[in-house]
């Protein structure tokens, strides 16, 4: 899992007219979460750019002024209009306790779909995965090396080991759509496919 680091500063008020001055910095107010005591602290708005503006989920190294924690974003509030960054909320890590992020998917393999000349649809992005710490995977494998025209993968056709997919299994991850011009030939090849077994018997 990538790791970006954080330095903060903890906060000695914590009114709205602190945090309004905070953002006037250029600053962010942010909360720790999950350990003995909530941390009250702000960081400066650009270190936020490697954690919250990419697709690549990350553990974060919070140095709040020398005190050092582990921690995800748990949650982040943006403005309405110029959306710009709120507030940050941080959930502190524990080596032997789970936690629950949502994890990119990757395609992987040729789709024979996709060769026939459909597209392929990714209908769920991100997976809500539970694990410890140490097992939460940077991103999940899909395989649609197998994956024909008008055919789909769900979350139930994976089983991975060592953490868990909170996500229904029920749920589509990736489909072939058919093309307008090939639905016929498609519903044809289903046909032949179904009386192939008969035909050999």
């Amino acid at each position: 899992m990538r790791r970006v680091e954080i330095i903060g500063f903890k906060r000695a008020n914590l009114g709205k007219t602190e945090s309004k001055a905070i953002r006037l910095r250029g600053d962010v107010p942010c909360v720790l979460y999950g350990g003995d005591s909530q941390v009250h602290f702000y960081a400066p708005a650009i270190q936020f750019r490697d954690v919250l503006y990419t697709p690549e989920p990350c553990f974060v190294d919070l140095n709040i002024e020398g005190d050092l924690y582990q921690a995800i974003v748990q949650d982040s509030q943006y403005h309405p209009v110029n959306e710009m960054l709120l507030h940050v909320d941080f959930l502190q890590l524990f080596t032997g306790k789970t936690i629950k992020m949502e994890i990119p998917v990757v395609m992987e393999g040729t789709s024979p779909g996709v060769k026939s000349g459909g597209a392929l649809v990714v209908k769920k992005p991100k997976l809500l995965v539970k694990a410890l710490p140490k097992n939460m995977p940077a991103s999940i494998s899909i395989d649609i090396s197998k994956l024909k025209l008008g055919k789909s993968t769900k979350v139930g056709a994976l089983t991975p080991s060592d953490y868990e997919i909170m996500t229904s299994p029920l749920v589509t991850i990736a489909s072939v759509a058919i093309p307008r011009a090939l639905r016929g030939t498609a519903a044809m090849n289903e046909e032949e496919e179904e009386e192939t077994p008969a035909a050999a018997e």
